[in-house]
């Protein structure tokens, strides 16, 4: 069974929680702070026994759930972007690449590896990228 609408599934141990998409926004998947103080009370509520850190660690793994679910619907655009701009472009391509071994088919991704091949200075690599996303379309 999935997740009800607006919402993605995490676990915690044996727990599955269902964790509302608005809760976070923002390229760094910022919880919003009345949302996530709802959340908190909510999920204390419903299951008394969590402590303080245990609602920490299933905030934290929610956070990096959204980033994940965020990477991919960008096509790999956000994380390889937070890369670049921390000065990280190797690392940035490489993440790209690595998203288009998974799925060669995806333009989107070719494109935004193409435009990260160009600002790197590599724009011939960054021209057969371009060119190659626009193949599929």
């Amino acid at each position: 069974m999935g997740a009800p609408a607006g919402c993605f599934r995490i676990t915690h141990g044996s727990l599955t929680v269902s964790v509302p998409r608005s809760l976070f926004r923002g390229a760094g998947a910022e919880a919003d702070p009345s949302e996530e103080a709802a959340f908190r009370a909510t999920l204390s509520s419903r299951y008394p026994w969590l402590k303080k850190g245990s609602l920490d660690v299933i905030m934290e793994n929610a956070r990096r759930e959204a980033l994940r679910i965020m990477d991919e619907e960008s096509h790999g655009r956000l994380f390889s972007g937070r890369l670049e701009a921390s000065g990280m472009r190797d690392e940035a391509i490489a993440h790209l690449k690595r998203r288009l071994e998974r799925d060669p088919g995806d333009a989107d991704a070719w494109y935004a590896l193409g435009e990260a091949l160009c600002r790197a200075g590599r724009a011939e690599e960054g021209y057969a990228a371009f060119a190659r996303g626009r193949s599929l379309f």
